[in-house]
């Protein structure tokens, strides 16, 4: 398996849990819903990506996957045969890698602050200020 893979499955795991838990077992099927938040409308918009990229095989597979998410959804194993169907679907479609990364808020961009007061953007944002500059008196 590919790291870009891998990397994508990190990114999207949030918007996955988030549009399970909003939009349940419809979530293939069921149009955006404007009270639902944005991070479970990009979760569902993902999951709906790879359900019309697969052959009848596979949307059956990838909606048992996601019934039994919804299911139990503290169930480690369930969630790991829903990423084992995004995987499979990823790896039968080049293609499809490139549509959900650009699915995903900022196109698939991660960001990390690491360390003491450090700040992370996605893009320019001009100027950050922390607050820890210090001046003294002379």
């Amino acid at each position: 398996m590919s790291a870009e893979i891998v990397q994508f499955l990190g990114q999207a795991g949030p918007y996955l849990t988030a549009a399970l838990g909003a939009y349940g077992a419809g979530v293939l099927t069921r149009a955006e819903n404007s009270a639902v938040d944005a991070t479970a409308n990009a979760g569902r918009r993902l999951l709906q990506a790879v359900w019309r990229r697969r052959d009848a095989q596979g949307r059956a597979e990838l909606e048992a996957a996601v019934g039994d998410a919804v299911a139990e959804p503290d169930d480690a194993d369930a969630a790991a045969a829903l990423r084992q169907q995004i995987k499979r679907a990823l790896r039968d479609d080049v293609e499809l890698l490139r549509e959900l990364t650009a699915l995903l808020p900022g196109g698939g961009v991660s960001v990390t602050a690491s360390g003491e007061r450090s700040v992370a953007a996605g893009g320019d944002i001009g100027v950050a200020i922390t607050g820890d500059i210090r001046t003294e008196r002379l």
